[in-house]
């Protein structure tokens, strides 16, 4: 597959700005952010800052399309993948490449449904701790991009976006299994996003108060028994090997659900907690923490 000669990224959550920022430095005018009109007006009028830094990405309206798109990276949730889909569209072209960096573990098959011709990378973000208020974007951590062709299915694609990440200087990362390293993330994500959730609890709750840490572990340890049966294998080294991606991470920093519950928004509790429920019955494993973490959440999204 040749270069990645532009690029477009939809949802300008605090994840997708951080990585697109390096996108937009690198490509200039041949990276942009597909939004609607009313965000159009909105981001053209106040901007975006970025640890305080003013970053004027470059628009284009989803209901002008101007030509294919060699490289799409997905930065919204889960509940927003299907109408991004139907969105990018007019984007896609013969020749690009999908990347999505949604938490969880089903949005590959989703675009691989939807784009069916089209090259798919399994992908996540790991160790990043960036965080979104209103206008103002921060990290201390940029962490990295890890993705990967599943089966060696694009290798061509993972090639090409290789390139480009290294041009852009975006971190990343290409293991030799991405499927497993996918629930690794998962389990991570199923641990701390919804313990931090009910707690209301940055990351140095987890960092400093033991019984925490040992709820959120046996959260994980969940995912762990249910990735036996599913062919993954995880292990309760993969829970150890967590523990300093979490000591990284910025003390005052927040979960992706823990700025939801404060915020009022829906959370991705359904894609957690409910995909680790919909798999323990598949796989006839009892997940009894990940039932009660369900209950909570949906009781805290409701207040």
């Amino acid at each position: 597959m040749k270069s990645i000669e532009n690029a477009a990224l939809i949802g300008l959550g605090a994840i997708g700005a951080a990585y697109g920022e390096k996108l937009q430095q690198h490509l200039g005018d041949r990276f942009s952010v597909l939004v609607d009109r009313r965000r159009l007006v909105r981001y053209n009028e106040q901007g975006l800052a970025i640890n305080g830094r003013s970053a004027r990405f470059r628009y284009s309206p989803i209901d002008e399309a101007a030509g294919p798109a060699g490289l799409i990276l997905f930065g919204v949730k889960n509940d927003q993948l299907k109408e991004s889909i139907e969105s990018v569209r007019p984007f896609v072209g013969p020749e690009t490449i999908l990347l999505p960096l949604l938490n969880g573990i089903s949005s590959e098959d989703e675009l691989k449904a939807a784009f069916p011709d089209n090259a798919v990378l399994y992908s996540m973000c790991v160790g990043i701790d960036a965080q979104r208020k209103d206008r103002e974007i921060s990290y201390s951590k940029l962490g990295k991009i890890v993705f990967g062709t599943k089966d060696g299915e694009y290798p061509g694609a993972e090639a090409a976006v290789r390139e480009l990440f290294e041009q852009a200087e975006v971190p990343f990362e290409i293991p030799d299994d991405i499927w497993r390293e996918m629930w690794w993330k998962f389990m991570l994500n199923v641990g701390i996003n919804q313990t931090s959730a009910v707690l209301r609890a940055p990351y140095s709750v987890f960092q400093n108060v033991k019984s925490a840490r040992d709820w959120l572990e046996s959260v994980m340890n969940e995912v762990v028994q249910i990735s036996k049966p599913a062919g993954v294998n995880l292990t309760g080294a993969d829970i150890q090997r967590a523990r300093p991606v979490l000591e990284s991470l910025a003390p005052e920093g927040k979960t992706s659900m823990l700025q939801d519950i404060e915020h009022g928004r829906k959370t991705e509790v359904e894609y957690m907690a409910g995909k680790v429920i919909e798999l323990g019955e598949k796989y006839g494993v009892d997940v009894p923490e990940n039932r009660q973490l369900l209950k909570v959440i949906r009781i805290l999204e409701e207040m």
